[in-house]
Order: structure tokens, then sequence, then C-alpha cells
């Protein structure tokens, strides 16, 4: 492994959703970036073409380790308006634990605030 990215960098790389995207399909793991992804390959169909391109382009060939982020993947999922049940099957933990996570979280999003935006035409 000659390269760590951080999930900032990863994020920057790949954009949030097709972060959270790697992060469910490979979270926890070490995953092989080979040269070339084609579309069929496990990585794209996770993340998509594009977010895989972007991602052998820069790491390629190498091996990443793929974070969790149980902390944005459980902001994210809250602002979807899931409840900390389901947010804790989603991330393979207990509701207490999902608890804590937000007890800890500084900017945590009300539930359902991602849904709610689409409620109000832009000016």
């Amino acid at each position: 492994m000659s390269e760590r990215l951080t999930t900032h960098e990863l994020i920057a790389l790949m954009g949030e959703d097709a972060f959270v995207a790697l992060t469910e399909a490979f979270g926890g793991r070490r995953l092989y970036v080979p040269g070339t992804i084609a579309a069929d390959h496990d990585i794209s169909r996770a993340i998509g073409a594009d977010a895989a391109t972007r991602l052998s382009e820069r790491i390629a060939p190498d091996v990443i380790r793929v974070p969790l982020a149980r902390d944005l993947r459980a902001r994210r999922y809250r602002a979807a308006g899931l409840s900390n049940g389901a947010i804790a099957t989603r991330l393979g933990i207990t509701e207490p634990a999902v608890n804590k996570l937000f007890k800890r979280s500084a900017d945590l999003p009300a539930k359902g605030a991602a849904l709610q935006l689409g409620l109000f035409p832009e000016d």
C-alpha cells in the first residue's frame, strides 16, 4: 500500500455519494484497485463508472483501506429520515451505539432534513 487517502481526500476525489456507496459496499476492508476498472467490476457497480475511474486513476494499481465512516453515514441516514433502529441495522451496530454517535456529533441534522428541503421552492 503506497498511498493512504483520508476520508476527506476520498470524498474530494469521488464525491460524497460515491464515497458513502464505497463504504457501504467495502467498508472495513482492504480493497485492491486495479489499473483499469471495467463497468462490470464490483467497484464500478458499487460507486459508478465515473467515480471508479477517478479512483483508479489516482490510486491504481494499489490497495486502499476503506473506512467504515459510521458518523458520516449515520448523519446522512438521519437526514434521509431513517429511524435509529434502521440506522443501526445499516451500520451493523446497536441502537444504543447510534444514540452515542449522535450525542457526540456536533452537526447533527434534523431527522428527515434532506427530505424536507424539496418541499420549498427555490427563489
